[in-house]
C-alpha cells in the first residue's frame, strides 16, 4: 500500500507545490503577528515601504505593485534570479519587524511566519491584477478613493 505525505494544516499547507521561478510574478500576501494593525500609522508603515525599495535596489525583486494595509501586505513582483521567493520574504519580514520594533521600542514577533502567494499564470492581466490589489482600501471601506490612501504604489500610473 503507498503512503502519502499528509500535510498539516496552518503554514505547511501553504508551502505545498510552492515553486520558486526567476521571472514568474507572484502576488504574496501576509499578515501581522495575530493580525495587529501596526500599518495604521503611516511612520510604521514606512519601515516595511522602505525594506520593499531595498530589495528592489539589491537586485531582489522587480516590485509592479503593493498595498500596505493595516494587518497585512499584498505585493506583486517579479522575483530576480538572485534569492527564491521564501528568501526574499524572509527578508522583507526580518528586516522591517527589526525597524518596527526599534521604533516601537518592543521585541517580538511583527508578522506571522507564513504568507500565501500565487504565481500569476502567463496569460493572466498584470496590470488587472495590480488594479485589484490597490484597490483593497476601497474594499475594506478605509477610504472612497484610492488616492486618498497612503501606503501603495503600482509601476502603471
Amino acid at each position: 500500500m503507498e503512503k502519502t505525505a499528509r500535510i498539516a494544516p496552518g503554514h505547511q499547507a501553504l508551502r505545498k507545490g510552492r515553486v520558486t521561478e526567476s521571472g514568474r510574478i507572484y502576488h504574496v500576501i501576509t499578515s501581522t503577528h495575530d493580525r495587529y494593525p501596526y500599518f495604521t500609522s503611516f511612520a510604521h508603515g514606512r519601515c516595511v515601504v522602505s525594506e520593499m525599495r531595498r530589495l528592489a535596489e539589491e537586485g531582489c525583486v522587480d516590485s509592479l505593485a503593493w498595498v500596505l494595509m493595516p494587518d497585512h501586505l499584498h505585493w506583486l513582483f517579479a522575483l530576480t534570479v538572485k534569492n527564491s521567493l521564501p528568501e526574499v520574504i524572509r527578508l522583507l519580514k526580518g528586516r522591517s519587524a527589526f525597524s518596527l520594533n526599534r521604533i516601537l521600542q518592543r521585541h517580538g514577533p511583527v508578522w506571522q511566519k507564513s504568507f500565501y502567494d500565487h504565481a500569476l499564470r502567463r496569460d493572466e492581466d498584470v496590470r488587472l491584477a495590480a488594479h485589484y490589489i490597490i484597490a483593497n482600501p476601497l474594499r475594506r471601506g478605509l477610504v472612497e478613493d484610492v488616492l486618498d490612501y497612503p501606503l501603495w504604489d503600482m509601476i502603471w500610473l
